[in-house]
């Protein structure tokens, strides 16, 4: 079989980088090189080592970008591009995440290499936005769908989007997930005073879209008693609403911000929560409510399309941005006597639809499609 190479880029890096794709990427590219496949990712300094180094077989090569979140990352694809097009024999394939690094499609076609593109959400929905970079993300998303060799969408509702406005197929392969380990560690119950099973935990970046700020309002409207409220996560660039998220919470001695943590240290919150909660705005397909599910975790999420592509149950659902709906269901689970059950059949329909293995075959066969290889996309 030919040895498909790859160039990844719109990623930070990996491993232990927080986001979305981040997480995507670590999981992807390593099952992938299990297959065969020979993955270089450009990361960005300031987030992974300078030096070049590989991780589970794939070889992470940084590249400078500023540390500003308006140039930060078209500035790092287009140091990507230029960087493979002077290596241009040495890959098969440019494969690019996200919308934002979309933009360079049409150039890094200009390489003479087929452009894979994954799509991860309508970045230009994220609050943070203004209009002129909300109407950059739009271009790329355009750009990647029309210049892109073989277009991948994370979601069922993305794809649906996608082949509507844009008249392309595209094809959908799932985020996923690993497949969980309790932990056994009590650290970060001691550090903050954890009870197993007595914690409501959210995941994420500390941007406005994921709506923290919603949440701690809706903790400190009902402010159970004996319960606590996690949220894991930080800033990638501190501003004025990651810092009122911690000012919100310092007001309340049971709300907990880690800041970053490890994924071990993450696994440990997954492995003794009683409840996960995702007030997003906008997400993809979220990684964090898929690797709660691998837990077993009851969930309280809003009803946007992608939460609602993995919490079937409406139960668990309650209107985006309404806090009152939102501290109701909280009432609900706090108010209950005795432990909280996990949700068996969660962790058995992540096991089977949202393991790495199937993705990175998936992946593989998209690859060899581009390339014309066979037709067979799987």
């Amino acid at each position: 079989m030919v040895k498909i190479r790859v160039a990844v880029l719109g990623t930070r890096g990996f491993p232990n980088i927080q986001g979305g794709v981040e997480t995507h990427c670590e999981n992807l590219y390593p099952a992938l090189v299990k297959l065969g496949v020979d993955v270089t990712v450009f990361a960005r300094k300031g987030y992974v080592q300078s030096n070049s180094y590989e991780y589970k077989g794939v070889k992470i090569r940084p590249l400078w970008s500023p540390r500003r979140k308006s140039t930060e990352t078209i500035i790092h694809t287009l140091y990507g591009v230029i960087s493979i097009a002077l290596r241009q024999k040495q890959f098969d394939i440019i494969h690019i995440h996200s919308i934002g690094p979309s933009l360079l499609v049409p150039l890094a076609r200009m390489t003479g290499l087929k452009v894979v593109v994954t799509n991860h959400g309508a970045d230009y929905e994220r609050k943070k936005w203004g209009r002129i970079p909300s109407m950059m993300l739009k271009l790329g998303e355009t750009l990647g769908c029309k210049f892109g060799s073989q277009v991948i969408a994370v979601s069922k509702h993305i794809k649906g989007q996608l082949e509507k406005k844009y008249g392309r197929s595209c094809i959908y392969i799932s985020n996923g997930v690993q497949a969980s380990e309790r932990s056994s560690s009590l650290q970060l119950q001691q550090r903050y005073d954890l009870s197993k099973r007595r914690y409501l935990l959210a995941v994420g970046r500390l941007v406005p879209e994921k709506g923290f700020h919603d949440l701690i309002k809706a903790f400190n409207t009902i402010n159970p008693s004996d319960w606590k409220l996690v949220i894991a996560g930080g800033a990638d660039h501190e501003d004025d609403y990651s810092c009122s998220l911690y000012l919100g919470a310092a007001k309340n001695k049971n709300i907990v911000m880690t800041g970053r943590l490890s994924a071990s240290e993450v696994n440990e919150l997954y492995s003794n929560a009683a409840i996960f909660v995702s007030p997003s705005y906008h997400e993809g397909l979220p990684l964090v409510i898929l690797e709660a599910m691998s837990f077993g975790l009851p969930l309280i999420v809003s009803d946007i399309e992608a939460n609602k592509e993995l919490a079937e149950n409406k139960e668990d659902t309650f209107p985006v941005g309404d806090v009152d709906a939102l501290a109701k269901k909280i009432k609900v689970y706090t108010n209950k006597s005795g432990s909280i059950a996990l949700n068996e059949d969660f962790i058995t329909r992540v096991k089977v639809h949202f393991n790495w293995e199937n993705i990175s075959k998936k992946t593989l066969a998209i690859y060899r499609k581009a390339l014309k290889l066979d037709i067979d996309c799987g």
